[in-house]
Order: C-alpha cells, then sequence, then structure tokens
C-alpha cells in the first residue's frame, strides 16, 4: 500500500512540474489572447488547459515543446500587447503585423534573446521604440512600419550586428536616422514619413534628438 502512494504521489510530482515549465509559455499567450478582440476567432484553439500551446493553431515549437513562432499576420485582432510576451524566450518569430493592435510596444520583448523577426507593421501601435529592443542580439528582421510611433530610433539597435531589414517609415518619428552598424546598409526610403525625422545622422554635426522637443 505504501509503495502505491509513493508511485502515485511521484507521478503526480512530474505531471505537475511539466505542466508547470511548459504553461508558462501558454500562461504568456493566454495573457495576450485575453487583451486582444478575435471577431475571426482565429485563437479559438487556444485552451489554457493543456499541457502546453503546441497544439494551437498559429503556433510553432521546437522538438522539446518550446513556442518558437507566433504567427498572427492579417487576423484581424483588435487590442494590445502584453508584457508577458517577454516570457517566450525561445521565440524566434513574431508576427503580428496587419491588425488592429493598439497601445506601446512592452519593453519586455527586449528579453526574447532568441528573436529573429519582429514583425509589427500595419498596426496602430503608438508610443516609442524601446531601448531595450537593443538586447535582440539575433534579430534580423525589425518591420515596425504604418504605425504611430513616435521618439527617437534607439541607438542601442546599432549594437544587432545581425540586423538585416529594418523599416519604420510612416511614423511619427523625430531625431536623426542611424547610419552606423547595421543601419549603413539600410536604404533610406524605409524611413520615409516621418515629417520629424531628418537624415541621414551627420557626426559631430547634428544630434540624434534633433526636431524631438
Amino acid at each position: 500500500m505504501g509503495m502505491c502512494v509513493v508511485v502515485v504521489v511521484a507521478v503526480v510530482l512530474l505531471l505537475s512540474i511539466g505542466r508547470g515549465s511548459g504553461n508558462s509559455e501558454g500562461d504568456a499567450l493566454s495573457a495576450l489572447r485575453r487583451s486582444l478582440s478575435d471577431p475571426d476567432k482565429v485563437l479559438q484553439s487556444w485552451d489554457p488547459n493543456l499541457v502546453n500551446p503546441c497544439t494551437w493553431f498559429h503556433i510553432t515549437c521546437n522538438q522539446n515543446n518550446h513556442v518558437t513562432r507566433l504567427d498572427l499576420g492579417n487576423s484581424n485582432l483588435l487590442g494590445h500587447l502584453v508584457p508577458e510576451l517577454g516570457k517566450l524566450e525561445h521565440l524566434q518569430y513574431l508576427e503580428l503585423y496587419k491588425n488592429n493592435i493598439q497601445g506601446t510596444i512592452p519593453v519586455e520583448l527586449g528579453n526574447l534573446k532568441s528573436l529573429i523577426s519582429l514583425d509589427l507593421y500595419n498596426n496602430n501601435i503608438s508610443g516609442i521604440i524601446p531601448p531595450s529592443l537593443g538586447k535582440l542580439k539575433s534579430l534580423v528582421f525589425l518591420r515596425l512600419n504604418d504605425n504611430q510611433l513616435n521618439g527617437q530610433i534607439p541607438r542601442e539597435l546599432v549594437g544587432i550586428s545581425s540586423l538585416k531589414v529594418v523599416d519604420v517609415s510612416n511614423n511619427h518619428l523625430c531625431g536623426t536616422i542611424p547610419t552606423s552598424g547595421p543601419f549603413e546598409h539600410i536604404p533610406l526610403n524605409n524611413f520615409e514619413n516621418n515629417p520629424r525625422l531628418e537624415g541621414p545622422e551627420l557626426q559631430g554635426l547634428a544630434s540624434y534628438d534633433t526636431n524631438c522637443s
């Protein structure tokens, strides 16, 4: 009898441990779902009672059941992003373009150390581009165009050597366009239609926060 109790307790503990580790990502995605209005029911499969979110539509996981992709572009979603997204530490692709997402970009997205692509273009996102995005040392694609972003282009982004594509056109950015690091090869039309954005930056002649006051 005693052995049966031990075995049952061990199984319950293992299940709870597995559920806890897998579900921290599920909890983060559930927080996102709660913040969004979903008239087309694209998130209908997102069941928070499952052990992990790897069976949900629009989610891709690796062989260790960690979330690596979130593909919700052009899904008619309304609402805002949540800080909990920063807990998806294995995420490589965050694709939320062409929706009606409002509010600001959470600074916690700077915790997504594996992120390769951040696509938030064609939304209604406001506020600044968080300097914390400079911590994304694997980032290749940063597309934030066609939003309502303001403030400067963070100079922290200059330190991301992997960055190949940056598009911040059609916003309300100010200051100057960086010209060093990866920005040396970004076409100027990827910065256009920001009326208070000057560029390219003239080393020593123009402050990077020009026109921002």
